[in-house]
């Protein structure tokens, strides 16, 4: 077991999730954070540091493979990488350098949707939905996994509230597995990668896509526009007579 006392851990946080991460461990266990990496023109440089880490020891997305930042990052003598919503592909010699391994935190239940679209895949699949903590290695979310949770969905999700649902099943994860990951007591389960789905993001816009001229179940159609009703992101779109249209769906339950 590692002593829970010295730890030593480099978080890559992009995003809301990301800062949630950094901020639990800054403010609850800020002896065991010792590096925080953000990508290029990150959206929350300004509210990392305002949890007291220095803009001078930030690294960013640009920089991580230079000599000087894995010289820097090799002093640390690191036992873990967490990926917090990162959104880039991590490779070697990242994927080697700390000591018990990289762990990645993915908005999906592994081995379904690996890869990008989770939360349309999920629904126009009907696949299990959930989130992972998973290894790192040089495949595509397919690391053994660490941890898991489920989440429940229903006619009543949509692409938006199951890309939220996943935030907060995120971090309540992270929070309550914190105590074994800091002690080295972290399962590895190898993923059954053939039995699981993956999908590109270049997938989804095509996929999205209604022909006017296709039959589709009820089912489907209904999945595929409400995998697609994410307020603020393009839906479902169809054309017509030479134009192009969007459309969304709202399905509640009657009681």
């Amino acid at each position: 077991m590692t002593d829970k006392n010295n730890i030593r851990l480099a978080i890559f946080a992009e995003g809301e999730i990301g800062f949630r991460a950094v901020e639990f461990v800054a403010t609850k266990h800020p002896q065991h954070l010792k590096q925080v990496v953000l990508a290029k023109n990150s959206k929350i440089v300004e509210r990392i540091t305002a949890l007291g880490v220095k803009r001078e020891d930030l690294l960013f997305s640009d920089e991580i493979y230079g000599d000087a930042a894995l010289e820097r990052m090799r002093g640390l003598e690191l036992d873990h990488l967490l990926l917090a919503w990162w959104p880039f592909i991590i490779k070697e010699p990242l994927i080697s350098l700390p000591s018990r391994g990289v762990l990645n935190f993915h908005p999906s239940y592994l081995p379904y949707n690996r890869g990008k679209g989770y939360s349309f895949w999920t629904i126009v699949e009907d696949t299990p939905f959930g989130v992972t903590i998973h290894y790192v290695n040089e495949g595509i979310d397919a690391g053994d996994i660490a941890f898991q949770r489920r989440i429940d969905k229903s006619w009543e999700d949509n692409g938006g509230t199951l890309y939220y649902k996943a935030q907060d099943a995120m971090i309540d994860l992270f929070k309550s597995v914190y105590p074994r990951i800091v002690a080295g007591d972290i399962p590895r389960l190898p993923q059954e990668v053939d039995k699981g789905s993956f999908h590109y993001g270049k997938e989804l816009d095509p996929a999205s896509r209604i022909d006017l001229d296709k039959q589709y179940t009820a089912r489907e159609l209904l999945n595929l526009l409400r995998a697609r009703t994410f307020s603020g992101y393009p839906a479902c779109r169809f054309e017509d007579e030479g134009r192009v249209y969007e459309a969304r769906i709202e399905i509640k339950e009657l009681k």
